[in-house]
């Protein structure tokens, strides 16, 4: 009998409120109850973008329960232990996080906002479909590898790779 191991994730930018969305999302979906993820940010824009909740929808991915939240309600007692932390914005990736217990591996997988593309519905749909097309390809690269046979050096570096990909 063997038993699987749930990992979880937290996706962090600075809003919370587009791409990190979106892949906590993505990643619920693809991770079929392998992994658990969340989503952050440093200062929530305080409500998740429509345009996120509409892109979910049109993935086929359940667009409820979402909420714009500090990382702050992930490192008080009782919160979830990571396994991996991910940054999706730059902005987050240049300040100073918190401490996170369990020694999560992190890794940056910068994605251009879609929330400040400005233009025409078209143009500003475009872009959080093509931001959640490239978390999404991540995302997949990231479930492919074994984890489970890598050190965390290793690991480390095979998540960074995916970010620069």
């Amino acid at each position: 009998m063997t038993t699987e191991t749930t990992y979880n994730a937290l996706f962090i930018c600075t809003g919370n409120s587009a791409r990190s969305i979106l892949a906590e999302g993505i990643l619920n979906k693809l991770g079929q109850g392998r992994f658990r993820a969340y989503s952050a940010g440093s200062h929530p824009k305080g409500e998740v973008h429509p345009l996120a909740l509409a892109t979910l929808e049109r993935l086929h991915i359940p667009a409820t329960g979402y909420r714009s939240k500090s990382w702050d309600e992930f490192v008080v007692p009782g919160a979830p232990v990571f396994d991996f932390i991910f940054t999706v914005c730059d902005n987050a990736a240049g300040e100073a996080c918190p401490f996170w217990p369990g020694k999560p591996v992190s890794a940056h997988w910068g994605v251009p906002d879609p929330a400040a593309v400005e233009g025409s519905e078209e143009q500003r749909l475009k872009a959080f479909k093509d931001g959640a097309l490239t978390l999404r390809r991540r995302i997949e690269l990231f479930l492919s590898l074994p984890l489970q046979r890598l050190d965390a050096m290793s690991l480390q570096r095979e998540l960074r790779n995916i970010g620069q990909e």
